[in-house]
């Protein structure tokens, strides 16, 4: 038996990476979920690591403080071949997780194909197949940046995963 909260449910949907990190906040309330806010985190090219890592730190803490998820969940990278680009991706994740656990936030993490199977119901899906169930499911009149889409539908995922759940698991 599913049982529905007596109170919206908030879940911060991250897409991490170090250029542009997507994000995320999706609100469930029984069945029905909307999009609170959401956007992508954009750093330079030539900045340096550390201040990226704390750009994303500090803009996915102002979500935080503003929209109050009570939990957050993150989208595990995919297989790279490049070695930097994998280790860079990993400490921007690290920062991450750091962040909400900075904010006793528990987090979910899902694969790629997780997130596609949950919001399309096939883990092979593209992106622009992604990006229109995220509209569909979130009733968005206009499509949302890319980045921005991959967090939602990180969101979307964990909110279906936990729908059976009043409160995030701790």
């Amino acid at each position: 038996m599913i049982v529905a909260p007596s109170s919206p449910v908030r879940c911060l949907g991250v897409d991490p990476g170090s250029l542009a990190c997507g994000w995320a906040v999706v609100e469930r309330f029984g069945s029905r979920m909307s999009l609170v806010e959401a956007g992508v985190i954009r750093n330079p090219r030539g900045t340096d690591f550390d201040q990226r890592a704390l750009r994303i730190h500090q803009r996915l803490a102002e979500a935080i403080a503003a929209h109050g998820p009570g939990f957050m969940a993150v989208e595990s990278p995919f297989v790279e071949k490049n070695a930097a680009t994998a280790l860079k991706l990993g400490q921007i994740r690290g920062g991450i997780l750091l962040t909400a656990a900075l904010h006793g936030l528990p987090v979910g993490d899902y694969n790629p194909m997780q997130v596609k199977k949950a919001v399309s119901g096939y883990g092979w899906a593209d992106k622009s197949q992604v990006g229109k169930m995220v509209m569909t499911l979130l009733n968005l009149k206009e499509p949302l940046a890319a980045d921005a889409a991959d967090a939602a539908a990180v969101a979307i995922g964990h909110l279906l995963a936990t729908r059976s759940l009043s409160h995030p698991p701790r």
